[in-house]
């Protein structure tokens, strides 16, 4: 079976060699020295001011949530992963959905201000597949309406957006490292702070509030351990090359679909975009389901990622209508990508599709 995703493995060599430090320190966990240069690494690479290892991209977003002091409505997109919505709710929140932009398929930024209320304390807002919100527009409502902004940028690594990294906007912005993204760790994810004060926090509650016998708040265990951190500091110096060859393998894609009847989200001017994923957009519902059952009896499998709409979830004790993302959610596909995609599976795929449409 051809996966709609394969994980990048570093060289096995590499990776011990990597790790050989930690049988003579005994040093797993509890930041680390690996930790602590992946950390610091990654900060080089992408340019940001700080950056915090985690155990997951879920944990970042609960304690972005947590930091900002955050309470009441958190204003959200209906078309993510189910982290997006769930993490709100777990932290006691309640989720207002936002429509999204039918073209980049983000958060639509001019419906925004038609749902802030006085119970409004944040935007939650993904850029969805890699793609950049519209974070001019963002920013400027949330000073004007006093409201924090985080971004869950779990699909985002590696993109940048007027020539600076996409994780540095918003006042925090939280990634996922997890096996399935471009750049991975195994598991794991990060949170980076615009303010020193509110990183100082995202610090303390990511290892139970204290440091050494200090006490300072609460807190919960949000570290990451020395063998996940090494194999990030394996995959980092790869991410050029990960991405070149992710982009080589999207425009071949669009190349051999182009006359095909489906729709792909548009990338914002002034983006050098990851290619992290390569959803399609089809016609109707019945179209993609036709397409994903033939894919599949052809020992090829597809996701519907994302569906669906968010704002449809069965456990939501109150929610509201968003018709361009439960529309889209019904027609979205991603299709097979990740680093060395044979060209031959590529071409298979998009011949299914041709003739199955």
């Amino acid at each position: 079976m051809i996966n709609v995703t394969k994980s990048y493995l570093p060289d096995l060599q590499t990776y011990l060699k990597t790790i050989e430090g930690i049988w003579q320190n005994h040093h797993l966990t509890n930041r680390g020295p690996l930790v602590q240069k992946l950390e610091k690494d990654i900060c080089h690479k992408l340019n940001l001011n700080n950056l915090l290892y985690v155990s997951n991209g879920t944990i970042a977003i609960q304690l972005a949530i947590k930091a900002l002091n955050i309470s009441g409505e958190v204003i959200t997109t209906p078309f993510s992963y189910v982290a997006t919505t769930t993490s709100i709710l777990w932290e006691n929140c309640k989720p207002v959905f936002c429509d999204i932009n039918p073209h980049t398929l983000c958060i639509d930024a001019d419906k925004l201000e038609s749902l802030i209320s006085p119970a409004t304390t944040a935007i939650l807002a993904t850029h969805v597949y890699g793609i950049p919100c519209d974070v001019e527009k963002i920013e400027a409502l949330a000073k004007k309406h006093n409201l924090k902004v985080i971004y869950d940028a779990a699909h985002a690594f590696g993109v940048t957006y007027k020539n600076q990294s996409i994780l540095s906007y918003g006042d925090i912005s939280t990634c996922s490292f997890h096996a399935t993204k471009l750049f991975h760790t195994v598991e794991g994810g990060s949170v980076t702070a615009k303010d020193a004060d509110v990183f100082k926090t995202l610090t303390l509650y990511h290892s139970f509030g204290h440091l050494g016998d200090d006490y300072y708040t609460m807190g919960i265990n949000g570290k990451n351990s020395e063998f996940h951190a090494a194999m990030g500091l394996c995959n980092l110096p790869m991410l050029d090359t990960l991405m070149a060859s992710r982009k080589k393998s999207s425009e071949l894609y669009s190349s051999l679909l182009s006359g095909v009847n489906i729709s792909r989200p548009q990338i914002p001017a002034d983006t050098q975009y990851n290619y992290a994923y390569y959803p399609v957009v089809f016609e109707s519902e019945k179209v993609l389901l036709n397409v994903k059952e033939t894919l599949f009896k052809n020992g090829i499998n597809t996701r519907r990622y994302f569906y669906p709409s968010l704002n449809k979830l069965p456990y939501l004790s109150e929610t509201n209508a968003c018709p361009v993302s439960e529309d889209i959610a019904k027609r979205v596909l991603c299709l097979p990508l990740y680093f060395e995609i044979e060209e031959e599976i590529i071409n298979r795929v998009c011949k299914i599709i041709t003739v199955t449409i």
